[in-house]
């Protein structure tokens, strides 16, 4: 596997999302159900072919993430690179706003390293920004962190780039996690030339559109209630099939190259320079490897300008989040 440079980290270039092993406040099963052994095993053959950048969170499950990846690595924390978040105050199984005063911050990483079963973090994110706490006091925090050796790099997700610039004045940041895809690209105006003006990596999350471009989805309408999916517009309506088009178009080029639908969108990421790494999320040993073999598919100039106009910046039909909350903590 490819090995790509994150700040001051070196990581495999695709890393493994996590978040689908657990859910998120207490919704175990957000893209169907998990098997609790095969999720491990998943996170063992990860490092088996190579992949060694784990992506997790306080906030997933909560907590039942991060336990399960402290299990899963309990013998070979050392061939890891762990990725995990903090920033959500965590009441009775569910977060119920942002927190990152720095008092929690240090609270937080004590009981992620306890969880994870380890005495440090390789790459600490703040999750959401907190518009309450300076991002200087929350950097400083960071680097406080860092320099105990109770952290190894600073992150960042879904920040603004006015909150970029100001954190990475206060201590170089190594990586900014946001979402990124053919079906999510408005990062791409702003976002993406100022972390690369100041170095800083880059981590797309959902790379393949929550599922949708790995051209297999369905209608929300048919999805069961516990899945998350049902109630993202993008999957909804006549919206599903106008973004299916695009979808249409990922899987005629993949045909090309006899490869997955999945494998193409994140070429295509992988495409976009040598500091992207996409965290495609994986529960299963099956899906993993298929991800996996997109770091050997190389598009060609023709495909990634067939891709770009099948599904330009602003393009995809339905907002980004049914829940306007959510809207409302990125970009800050």
């Amino acid at each position: 596997m490819e090995r790509r440079t994150l700040g001051s980290l070196q990581v495999s270039a695709i890393g493994l999302g996590c978040m689908g092993m657990a859910g998120v406040n207490g919704m175990a099963a957000m893209y169907g159900a998990v098997d609790r052994a095969e999720a491990i095993a998943t996170l063992h053959r990860a490092l088996e072919i190579g992949i060694d950048f784990l992506d997790t969170a306080e906030v997933y499950g909560p907590f039942a993430n991060e336990e399960l990846l402290g299990e899963a690595l309990a013998d070979r924390r050392d061939k890891a690179i762990i990725a995990t978040k903090f920033g959500f105050d965590i009441v009775d199984g569910r977060s119920v706003g942002v927190n990152s005063r720095p008092d929690h911050i240090r609270a937080v990483c004590e009981a992620a390293c306890k969880r994870l079963r380890t005495d440090h973090i390789d790459l600490f994110y703040q999750h959401r920004v907190d518009p309450k706490v300076p991002i200087e006091d929350v950097v400083g925090t960071l680097a406080d962190l860092k320099r105990e050796g109770k952290i190894r790099a600073i992150g960042l997700s879904e920040a603004g780039p006015e909150t970029i610039r100001r954190a990475h004045a206060t201590h170089p940041i190594d990586a900014l996690q946001s979402e990124w895809s053919l079906w999510e690209r408005t990062a791409e105006p702003d976002i993406i030339p100022l972390v690369r003006e100041l170095g800083i990596g880059f981590v797309p999350y959902s790379p393949l559109g929550r599922g949708f471009l790995a051209g297999t989805a369905k209608r929300a309408e048919e999805l069961p209630d516990s899945d998350y999916r049902k109630h993202d517009p993008r999957y909804q309506g006549a919206n599903f099939d106008a973004n299916m088009k695009a979808v249409a178009v990922v899987k005629a080029v993949a045909d090309r190259h006899q490869a997955t639908a999945a494998q193409v969108a994140i070429a295509w990421l992988l495409a976009q320079g040598p500091d992207v790494v996409p965290i495609p999320g994986c529960k299963r040993r099956a899906t993993l490897e298929d991800s996996a073999g997109a770091a050997s598919l190389k598009l060609t100039a023709a495909d990634l300008a067939e891709l770009d106009a099948a599904a330009p910046v602003g393009s995809t039909a339905g907002e980004r989040y049914g829940n306007p909350a959510m809207m409302r903590m990125v970009r800050i």
